[in-house]
C-alpha cells in the first residue's frame, strides 16, 4: 500500500494539475488539463477542474457582455444628457451654452486662417402682448413656428439657437458681410409672415443685430455687441437689421451710466414736477393741471422726460418713478387747496399712467394710499392713459381699470386720434374724457377740410358720453374755433408752458382767471 501511495505521489499528472490550477487562478480561463486513459481519481479531479474552467469562462463571457452593455448605456445616457444640456427643450434648437461653445470654436478656426464668422441676434416684436393676451400655450407655439422659420431661412452649415425667452441667434460660419446681410434680411422676412394658431391670425416680426467677428474677440464680447446692435434696431424701428458699429458701444455705455444716475435721481431729490394748466375756454378758469416730471441733473441741468422715460420703461424703473409722481402731485394739490391764497381755484390733478402700472396688482392700492395720505377725494385725481396701453391691454389691465373706476378717480384717454381711435372701444372703457392729440389741431388754418374733421371728432367723443380736452392750442384763433364748435377745455402754449410749482403758485394767488400770454 505504501508503494501505491509512493507511485501516486510521483504521478506526472499531479504536476500538470497544479500547473493548470495556477493558470486558472492567474485568469487564463482557456487553460485545460489533458485527461489520461487511466480514468482514476486523479483524472476525475482533472476533469472537475476542466469543467470548472469552462463554467468560469462562460460566466466571465456573460459578465463581459453585461459590462459592455452597461457601458454602452452609460455612454448613451451621457450623450443624451450632453444633448439635453445643449438643446432648448421647447424648440429643439441649440441653446445659449451650445451657441457660445460653437462660436468659440468658429473663432479658433478663424484665427487659424479660416474666414471669420458672424452673429445674427434677433428679438421678437410684440411677442409679450401675444403671450399675455392669448396665454403661454399659444405663445409657445409662436416660438416653435419662429424657430422653424429661422432654420428654414439659413444655410445648412449655419447654427440656429434659442437664447432664452423670445430671443434667437444664428451663427454664420465663413461669411462675408454681404452674405451675412443677405441671410439676415431673409430671416427677417421669414419671421414676419402671418401665423395661424388655433383660429388666431398672428404676426410677430423681429428686430435684428449683426456682428461680424474680429479674431481677437471672445464669444461673450461678440454676443454683447450683437445685442447692442439689436437694441439699436428696436430703437430705430421694427423689422430692421442693424450692423454693429463702435459708436453704438459708446452710446450704450452712456445709457448705462444714465440708468445708474436715474436710480439715484428717483431715490434722491433730483426729480421735480412741472405743471401745465388745463383751461376752460369760455371762462378762462383753471380746471386742472397736468403733472409733468423733470430730472434736475446735478451736471446736465434740467433733463426732459423723452430722454429718461424710455429708459425707465426699459429697465423697470417706470413704476417706481410713477409712484413718486403720484404721491408728489397729490400732496402738491392738497397744499394748493389748503392755502387760503390759492384755495379759491377748484381744479383737479392729472397724471400720466404707464402701461406697466396697469399690470401691477398693487397699483390701485398705491393710488388709494396716496389719496388718503394727502387727504384728497378720489374725484380730484385724473389718470391719463395712452390709447395703445388700453387697447392692447389684457385681463389684468381691465381689472385695474375697473378697480380704479370703483375707487372713484377720473380717467381719460391721452393722445386720442393717434392710431387706435374707434367708437367701439370708447364706449366700452371706464373712462370719462379724452385728450385729443395736438396733431389734429396743427393743420387748422392750412387744410380746408380740417375744421369739419375737428367738429366730427368732437361729435364722436360727445356721442360716447365723454368730455374732451384739446391739446396743442398755440394761437387765439385755435382757441376761439374750438370754443365755437362746443369744446370747452384746452391745453397748450397759448395759455401756458409747463411751470414749476413756485411759478404756478404765484399765478394762482394773483389771478382768478388764467392770464393769456402776450
Amino acid at each position: 500500500m505504501s508503494e501505491e501511495k509512493s507511485d501516486a505521489g510521483n504521478d506526472p499528472r499531479l504536476g500538470l494539475l497544479l500547473e493548470g490550477i495556477i493558470k486558472l487562478a492567474a485568469g487564463d480561463l482557456d487553460a485545460r488539463i489533458e485527461v489520461s486513459d487511466a480514468r482514476d481519481e486523479i483524472d476525475a479531479v482533472i476533469m472537475g477542474t476542466n469543467l470548472l474552467a469552462e463554467d468560469l469562462q462562460i460566466i466571465y463571457a456573460e459578465l463581459e457582455e453585461r459590462v459592455a452593455a452597461r457601458t454602452k448605456q452609460l455612454h448613451e445616457a451621457h450623450r443624451e444628457m450632453q444633448h439635453m444640456a445643449m438643446t432648448d427643450s421647447l424648440t429643439g434648437l441649440n441653446n445659449r451654452s451650445a451657441f457660445t461653445s460653437a462660436l468659440t470654436d468658429a473663432q479658433e478656426r478663424a484665427r487659424n486662417g479660416g474666414q471669420r464668422p458672424a452673429i445674427l441676434l434677433l428679438d421678437m416684436n410684440g411677442f409679450k402682448g401675444i403671450n399675455d393676451s392669448l396665454g403661454h400655450t399659444i405663445g409657445d407655439q409662436v416660438l416653435e413656428i419662429v424657430a422653424q422659420r429661422i432654420s428654414g431661412a439659413v444655410r445648412k452649415e449655419d447654427m440656429v439657437a434659442r437664447m432664452g425667452g423670445d430671443e434667437f441667434a444664428v451663427l454664420l460660419r465663413d461669411v462675408t458681410p454681404a452674405i451675412a446681410n443677405s441671410i439676415g434680411n431673409r430671416v427677417l422676412s421669414a419671421v414676419d409672415g402671418i401665423m395661424e394658431i388655433e383660429g388666431h391670425h398672428l404676426r410677430c416680426g423681429a428686430s435684428m443685430g449683426l456682428r461680424m467677428a474680429q479674431p481677437e474677440q471672445t464669444a461673450q464680447v461678440l454676443m454683447m455687441e450683437a445685442d447692442i446692435a439689436m437694441y439699436e434696431s428696436k430703437a430705430e424701428g421694427r423689422g430692421r437689421l442693424k450692423v454693429f458699429k463702435q459708436e453704438m458701444l459708446h452710446a450704450r455705455q452712456l445709457r448705462n451710466q444714465l440708468v445708474s444716475e436715474l436710480k439715484e435721481a428717483i431715490t434722491g431729490s433730483q426729480l421735480v414736477l412741472f405743471y401745465q394748466p388745463i383751461i376752460r375756454l369760455d371762462t378762462r378758469g383753471i380746471e386742472g393741471v397736468e403733472a409733468l416730471v423733470r430730472w434736475n441733473h446735478p451736471t446736465r441741468g434740467m433733463v426732459m422726460p423723452d430722454e429718461f422715460i424710455p429708459i425707465a420703461e426699459e429697465t423697470g424703473m417706470i413704476s417706481e418713478l410713477g409712484t413718486w409722481v403720484l404721491r408728489t402731485a397729490v400732496e402738491q394739490l392738497q397744499q394748493w387747496r389748503s392755502d387760503p391764497l390759492t384755495a379759491h381755484h377748484d381744479f383737479n390733478m392729472r397724471i400720466n399712467v404707464s402701461a406697466a402700472d396697469l399690470q401691477r396688482l398693487e397699483f390701485v392700492e398705491d393710488v388709494r394710499d396716496a389719496l388718503n395720505s394727502a387727504g384728497l377725494d378720489p374725484s380730484q385725481l385724473v389718470l391719463e392713459l395712452t390709447e395703445s396701453a388700453v387697447i392692447q391691454g389684457n385681463d389684468l389691465d381691465r381689472y385695474t381699470l375697473k378697480a380704479l373706476e370703483r375707487l372713484g378717480v377720473g380717467m381719460e384717454i391721452d393722445d386720442f386720434g393717434t392710431g387706435y381711435s374707434s367708437i367701439d372701444y370708447l364706449r366700452r372703457l371706464p373712462v370719462h374724457a379724452v385728450k385729443v392729440d395736438r396733431s389734429l389741431l396743427s393743420a387748422l388754418g392750412s387744410d380746408p377740410s380740417q375744421p369739419a374733421l375737428l367738429a366730427a371728432v368732437l361729435q364722436l367723443i360727445r356721442a360716447c358720453g365723454l368730455g374732451a380736452v384739446w391739446e396743442g392750442i398755440e394761437t387765439e384763433d385755435q382757441a376761439e374755433y374750438l370754443l365755437s364748435i362746443g369744446c370747452t377745455s384746452g391745453q397748450g402754449y397759448f395759455f401756458s408752458r409747463p411751470l414749476p410749482e413756485a411759478q404756478l403758485t404765484e399765478q394762482l394767488r394773483h389771478h382768478k382767471a388764467w392770464p393769456v400770454r402776450d
